[in-house]
Formats: structure tokens, C-alpha cells, sequence
């Protein structure tokens, strides 16, 4: 079993999460896209835990700039897509989409979501029905197109939402509230979104993060989840 901690970095900036990790079997424990150290140092020292692995979803500066000074400090190695390995800092071990890899006994499936950025990945933990998205999917939208087009966006969405409607999905940002009007603009008669949002409301009041949510949640609250086909998404970006 995979227990996953989430460490808020960037707070009040760009808010991004940043996931320790720990298979809790082997005790082999990881980090999920590493955006500044202290509040990874910190959560590692107050789990006493010694991570082996950075495991990246892209090459984005605010989700790789604690790779070379964790992998220093802890000897871990950090994994990212082969097919990026010129623009992720510090990469040791490149893994092909489609491919698997292991924390423990804890296996990921790769999958290539290029479309934020060429080279995206999602580690999809299928035992445990956890996934992190980093910046393709986030709670109520998904990522902006940095390097790739609306085709591969609406392709990226589909494999997401092709996983099992109990996976609970892990983004790169607490973007949740920022994008709740939008939402509600687009779907203003969603009860199910009004329960989200309340759920979201709740969990940050309380200092917790919104994520997880399960993408049946996901996909019933989230307007560019319920695109149906192509056009329905170029008219949402």
C-alpha cells in the first residue's frame, strides 16, 4: 500500500504540491515533482524517512527545482521521461511511457500526456487507484497549453479519463477556488458541483489540501472532463 503525503510549496505564490511518497510495506519512500526543499526536508525528517527516488511529471522549473539539492542530500535518484531527459535536472534513470517502475512494491504505470508540456507523464499507481497529474489535470481545469495543441490535450483527458472512476487523482497546484466561479458559470446548475466546491471550502478552511478526489467526482464537476468530443474543448480553451 502507498501512503502519500502532501507538502504545500510556493504558498501563496504558485501554491504547488509536492508529494512524498512511502510504500509502506518496503518503507521506500519517494518524492512526487520536488518545487523548493525546506518543506520536503522538513516532512522527510518528520516521517524519518530517507527517499530513494524524485519521480517528475515534467521539466517545469516549479516542479523540478529541489531535484539537484534532495538528490544531493539523499543520494536519491531522480526519474523522469526518457524522451525529456535534456530538460529535467539531475535525471538518472529515463522511463519510457507505456513502461512501469517500482517504489517498493508499489508499481506506476507511465503514461504520456503530452500536451502542457511535450514529454508529461502521469505516475498511475493502479494497485493502490492513485494518480498524479501534475499540471494536465487539476481540480475544476486542467493545464494550459505550453508546448503542445488541443489535439493532444483532448487525447491527454481521454487516457485520463479512461482510468477507473475510484482513482484518486493528485494535482500539481491548489488552483481549486481560483477556478470555482469558472465552473459554476459553466455548469450553474450543478449540484454535484456545489457539493464539490463546499467540500473544497471545508478542506482548505481546515488547512487540508482539496486533493484527493476521485475522478468520478472529478468527472461529473470538472468542465473540461465532461468535454465530449474535441470541439466542446476548443470552445472551453
Amino acid at each position: 500500500m502507498l501512503k502519500v503525503y502532501p507538502i504545500l510549496c510556493r504558498a501563496g505564490i504558485m501554491n504547488n504540491y509536492a508529494y512524498l511518497i512511502i510504500d509502506e510495506k518496503t518503507q521506500t519512500s519517494a518524492v512526487v515533482d520536488p518545487s523548493e526543499t525546506l518543506p520536503i526536508i522538513q516532512k522527510c525528517e518528520e516521517l524519518k524517512t530517507t527517499p530513494c527516488y524524485i519521480l517528475n511529471t515534467h521539466h517545469h522549473f516549479d516542479h523540478t527545482d529541489g531535484n539537484l539539492v534532495l538528490k544531493q542530500k539523499y543520494h536519491c535518484q531522480v526519474v523522469g521521461n526518457i524522451h525529456d531527459s535534456n530538460r529535467i535536472p539531475g535525471l538518472d534513470i529515463g522511463v519510457e511511457p507505456g513502461s512501469t517502475f517500482n517504489i517498493g512494491e508499489s508499481t506506476a504505470e507511465i503514461i504520456d500526456v503530452s500536451a502542457h508540456t511535450q514529454g508529461h507523464i502521469l505516475w498511475y499507481f493502479p494497485q493502490d487507484k492513485i494518480v498524479f497529474t501534475g499540471d494536465t489535470l487539476f481540480n475544476l481545469c486542467i493545464g494550459g497549453l505550453f508546448e503542445g495543441t488541443v489535439e493532444e490535450m483532448y487525447s491527454a483527458l481521454e487516457k485520463i479519463k479512461s482510468l477507473p472512476d475510484d482513482t484518486e487523482f493528485y494535482p500539481g497546484h491548489e488552483y481549486t477556488m481560483h477556478f470555482a466561479k469558472e465552473a459554476q458559470y459553466l455548469l450553474p446548475n450543478s449540484n454535484k458541483l456545489e457539493q464539490y466546491i463546499q467540500r473544497a471550502q471545508q478542506r482548505l478552511s481546515q488547512g487540508l489540501p482539496v486533493a484527493p478526489v476521485t475522478l468520478k467526482f472529478e468527472k461529473e464537476c470538472n468542465p473540461y472532463l465532461l468535454a465530449k468530443n474535441l470541439t466542446e474543448l476548443k470552445h472551453l480553451l
